[in-house]
C-alpha cells in the first residue's frame, strides 16, 4: 500500500518510508491511500475473537501487502502481552482500563508495535535509527520502555519542564543507555515543534537516519484501534457505545474513527479536554484556532495545537458538518476534574486518574441528555502516576503504587536541559 501526505495527495512514499520517515516534507502526515474495510466474515465472529485475534486482523488489513503474516503475528502477539479490561461502574457507564503495560499508560499500545513494526523494517540495516519523540507525560516512558536496550536504535526523548508529573518524569529520565531526555524549557507544543523542525530538514534528517515515536507516526495509530474494537465486542449485542476520549494531540481519537472506518458501529465520539479546547471550539464554531497550551492537572491533554487534527480533517472530507455530526466536543476545568475524581470514588470506590476524570465528567454529561446511551470512558493511565492529584483529592495512602512505578522513586534523574530553540536543538542532534 502507498501513503499519502495530508497535505498533497501527490506526494506517495510505501509503507517503509512512511513509517521511518514519519513526517512528509510538506509538514502534513501520512495517511493510506485506501483505507482497509474489514469484510462480514470478520464482523460475523468478531465478539467471539480474542484481543490478539482481533488485533491481526487489524493489523492485517493495514499491513498485509508489505508485512508477511508471520511476522505480522509476533508484532501483535508482542505487543498485546496485557489486557484492557472494560469495568462497569453503574449501568450503561464504563472504564476502559488501559493502564496495564508496562509503564501504566495507553501509550504502551501504540509504543511496543511501533518499536517491533520499525524493527522488522530495518531488518538487515546497519544505520542507527535515531527515534525522536516529544511528550506531554506517557508517550515519552512508553517509548523509552519500548525501545530500551533495542540495538540500533537511540531514542531522544523532549519534555516540557516542570509540566510532567514527578513519577512520569523519572520514566522518562532513569533509563540510561540508548534513551536520552531533553528538559526544554517550554510548553508540550515547543518540544512538538522542535522534533517537527528536525524532520522538516530533510539533509539533518536523512544523515542522522531520524524517526518519530509521536502519533505524527501512523503505527501508533493502528494499534490503538483494536482496543475500540475489543472493548465494544464486550457490550450486549446490537448496543453501540459512545466513546469517550480524554483527548490532547487526538491520536486516540483518531484510532477510533480508523476503527469506525473498518466497520466497527458507534453512535458518537467525545472528544473531553481540559483548558485546552481547542478542538471543541472548533467542533461549535466551525473556526479551528491552536493557540499556546495551558498548564493543567492532566497535563498529558495540554496541547494547543494538536497534530492529529489534519488526519481527523481528511477523514471526514475537510467536512464540518461531517465532524461535528460524529463528534462531540466538551472540555473542564481543573476544579470540575478535582470533584469528578472524589466523585468517582465516593460514588464507586474506583480511584480514576485526572485525564479519566475529564472523560468521566463528559460521558455523565452526555448520558443525562442521551439517557438509555452506554458510554466506554478511556481511563488513559494509572492513577498512581498522579499521585499528588490524587492523594490532595482522595488521600493520602488512598491509590496503591504499582512496584514498576514505585522502584522508579529513588532512581536519579538524568536530563540534559535546553531552550525552545530550533537552532540550539539542532546543534545539539548533530554533535
Amino acid at each position: 500500500m502507498l501513503y499519502h501526505s495530508t497535505n498533497n495527495p501527490a506526494h506517495r512514499v510505501d509503507l517503509k518510508e512512511a513509517i521511518l520517515r514519519s513526517l512528509p516534507p510538506d509538514n502534513g502526515l501520512y495517511m493510506p491511500d485506501t483505507l482497509p474495510v474489514l469484510g462480514p466474515e470478520f464482523w460475523a465472529i468478531w465478539r467471539e475473537l480474542s484481543f490478539q485475534e482481533i488485533g491481526y486482523a487489524v493489523a492485517h488489513a493495514f499491513f498485509n501487502e508489505d508485512v508477511p503474516a508471520a511476522a505480522l503475528k509476533e508484532i501483535v502477539e508482542g505487543t498485546l502481552a496485557f489486557d484492557a479490561p472494560v469495568i462497569p461502574l453503574a449501568p450503561g457507564d464504563h472504564i476502559l482500563e488501559l493502564f496495564h503495560g508496562p509503564t501504566l499508560a495507553f501509550k504502551d499500545f501504540g509504543a511496543r508495535f511501533m518499536a517491533r513494526l520499525m524493527g522488522w523494517l530495518v531488518r538487515g540495516d546497519n544505520r542507527e535509527l535515531t527515534v525522536l519523540v516529544a511528550t506531554s507525560g506517557d508517550t515519552g516512558g512508553a517509548v523509552a520502555s519500548a525501545f530500551h536496550k533495542v540495538p540500533g536504535t537511540r531514542v531522544i526523548i523532549l519534555y516540557p519542564k516542570g509540566k510532567v508529573s514527578g513519577l512520569q518524569e523519572k520514566q522518562l529520565t532513569t533509563l540510561g543507555d540508548n534513551i536520552t531526555a531533553l528538559e526544554i524549557d517550554g510548553t508540550f507544543d515547543d518540544c512538538q515543534r522542535l522534533v517537527k523542525s528536525a524532520f522538516l530538514d530533510r539533509d539533518l534528517s536523512e544523515r542522522l537516519n531520524l524517526t518519530s515515536a509521536n502519533s505524527i507516526n501512523l503505527s501508533r495509530l493502528v494499534p490503538q484501534s483494536f482496543y475500540y474494537i475489543h472493548s465494544a465486542r464486550q457490550l450486549p449485542e446490537g448496543v453501540e457505545p459512545v466513546f469517550v476520549i480524554p483527548s490532547g494531540n487526538f491520536g486516540n481519537l483518531t484510532a477510533g474513527l480508523l476503527a469506525v472506518q473498518l466497520g466497527l458501529p458507534v453512535k458518537k465520539f467525545i472528544a473531553a479536554t481540559n483548558l485546552n479546547d481547542v478542538v471543541p471550539a472548533y467542533l461549535k464554531s466551525g473556526n479551528y484556532h491552536p493557540r499556546p497550551s495551558t498548564a493543567t492537572i492532566s497535563n498529558a491533554m495540554d496541547v494547543g495545537a494538536p497534530s492529529n487534527f489534519a488526519r481527523m480533517q481528511a477523514l471526514f472530507g475537510n467536512s464540518w458538518d461531517a465532524m461535528r455530526a460524529k463528534i462531540e466536543g466538551v472540555s473542564f476545568t481543573d476544579d470540575q476534574t478535582r470533584a469528578g475524581i472524589r466523585e468517582v470514588k465516593s460514588l464507586y470506590n474506583y480511584e480514576i486518574d485526572p485525564h479519566g476524570a475529564v472523560g468521566w465528567l463528559a460521558a455523565r454529561k452526555w448520558r443525562a441528555s442521551n439517557p438509555g446511551n452506554a458510554t466506554i470512558t478511556l481511563e488513559t493511565a494509572h492513577p498512581s502516576k498522579f499521585l499528588d492529584v490524587m492523594e490532595q483529592e482522595i488521600g493520602k495512602g488512598s491509590v496503591e503504587i504499582p512496584e514498576r512505578l514505585a522502584i522508579l522513586a529513588d532512581r536519579e534523574k538524568v536530563a540534559i536541559q535546553l531552550p525552545a530553540n530550533e537552532g540550539t536543538f539542532k546543534d545539539w542532534l548533530t554533535k
